[in-house]
């Protein structure tokens, strides 16, 4: 089946061990279809963060090619995902006060109250990604979800603010237009692999989503359908395969295969005399190593990142009855495939624990390996792609509407210049109905593309 090209999204995830392109599209039921996935092997990031431009340009072209290889298309412009220990989140409330409290509150004072959060003061060398707001007041009233449309000479506000470092940003920002594409989206990892992986009620009821990557462990806490936390931990699956191999004095490549193979998060369940035996270097002797010692050795680095997690947890404060998370905790990314780690989460934090597989908005057919958690991020950024291309779609269709019906009134009612002039005046009252409501997250990107393109 030909699809044209404004149909496609593409996600790039620029990870610490592996980079994934993933092209996707809907199908006839609404659902996200995968087109093809490209992976290569990520070099040039540390712990979520570019250290070496030259190689990690190199592995974003090659995964691009594989993806374009296996769809058939060719790919221009992509979402990209954010992460990274220089990731912190904050919360700040603050408050308009409106010149005519007769008036209704519309975008514009939302867009003036979330623009005077941008203009909080940051670190050195610091910026504001992402202003979320959480929940209005409007002259004192709490708890307003979309104040939109009420009257009010006071509108106040508490925000989700997530923070991020300039020169990272503007790395990625750098490996991807070296690599030939264009970025159209710039998404938190965190809340793309929640978009994939949760389900709306998990999120009403309130849910803490895990997902351990490579370099990071990223964390995103929803409530009442809210993003209310978001943190990145500078620990990941590589500092257990890091491990393994000092523990076991081994090389690293031998020491991903036994923790993907035999590796275990809780050392209980292996017997005394399971042993494992390695091949020796350049015809040394093979090395024999107790599967009960690589259970402890992975336990207790699992126990340091779940605790560092479960701490974050706590800083949000889900122990107050209204901050309860119902749904529990949810695992994602290449690191949850631990065998016993949900066993292991459930004992240190006491709370329902599942693995999520990116497979809530998926069409059915797709294949096993797409809806494995390690693409959870690839996919949420994928679906963030297509729904700001159908933003987008939708706005250039009621442009065009608005243009065709301008033309053709000028047309009909040539003759009458006071008609013209009235008709023309209701046409401009429809376009100016038709600017499209645009996120925090569009402006943000917009003036990032065009921070980036002042950086060049």
């Amino acid at each position: 089946m030909e699809r044209e090209v404004n149909e496609i999204a593409v996600g790039l995830d620029i990870g610490t061990t592996k980079i994934v392109a993933m092209v996707g599209a809907y199908n006839e039921y609404g659902k996200m279809k995968v087109l093809g996935v490209g992976k290569s092997k990520s070099l040039g990031v540390h712990r979520g963060v570019v250290n070496n431009i030259t190689q990690t340009i190199q592995s974003i072209q090659q995964a691009i090619q594989e993806a374009e290889g296996i769809a058939g298309i060719k790919i221009n412009d992509v979402t990209v995902g954010i992460a990274g220990q220089h990731i912190r989140s904050l919360q700040h409330s603050d408050y308009i006060t409106r010149p005519n409290a007769d008036a209704v509150i519309d975008e514009d004072d939302i867009e003036k109250l979330c623009n005077q959060v941008h203009k909080l003061v940051m670190l050195p060398g610091e910026e504001i990604l992402h202003v979320l707001p959480q929940e209005y007041k409007v002259d004192g009233q709490a708890e307003i979800k979309e104040p939109v449309g009420m009257y009010g000479g006071r509108l106040e506000a508490n925000f989700h603010v997530v923070v991020g470092q300039v020169t990272s940003i503007r790395n990625i920002g750098r490996c991807v237009k070296s690599s030939g594409l264009e970025l159209s989206d710039v998404t938190l990892e965190p809340l793309a692999s929640a978009n994939a992986v949760l389900s709306q009620e998990e999120k009403e009821a309130g849910v803490a989503l895990i997902d351990i990557g490579g370099g990071t462990t990223d964390l995103a806490i929803f409530k009442d359908g809210i993003i209310r936390h978001t943190a990145v931990i500078p620990f990941g699956g590589n500092v257990i395969t890091e491990d393994i191999k000092e523990g076991c004095s081994i090389i690293e490549k031998q020491a991903e295969l036994l923790k993907i193979k035999f590796g275990s998060a809780w050392p209980g369940e292996n017997k005394d005399n399971e042993i494992v035996s390695i091949p020796g270097l350049r015809g040394r002797e093979p090395k024999e190593i107790t599967l009960k010692n690589l259970s402890k050795i992975i336990h207790a680095r699992v126990v340091e990142i779940i605790e560092q997690v479960f701490l974050e947890i706590k800083n949000y404060g889900h122990e107050s009855p209204k901050k309860k998370l119902i749904a529990g905790i949810v695992l994602t990314g290449g690191g949850s495939q631990l065998k016993h780690l949900k066993q292991l989460v459930e004992y240190i934090t006491g709370m329902d624990t599942r693995i999520g597989y990116p497979n809530e908005h998926l069409a059915g057919n797709s294949d096993s390996e797409t809806t494995s958690p390690m693409y959870a991020t690839a996919v949420g950024l994928v679906m963030d792609g297509l729904v700001h291309m159908k933003k987008r779609q939708k706005v250039q269709d009621m442009q065009q509407v608005a243009a065709t019906s301008i033309a053709e009134q000028e047309v009909s009612t040539s003759d009458e210049a006071t008609g013209v002039k009235e008709e023309n005046n209701q046409v401009e009252e429809s376009q100016v109905n038709t600017k499209p409501r645009r996120n925090i997250l569009e402006k943000w990107t917009e003036k990032f593309k065009e921070f980036l393109d002042n950086a060049e």
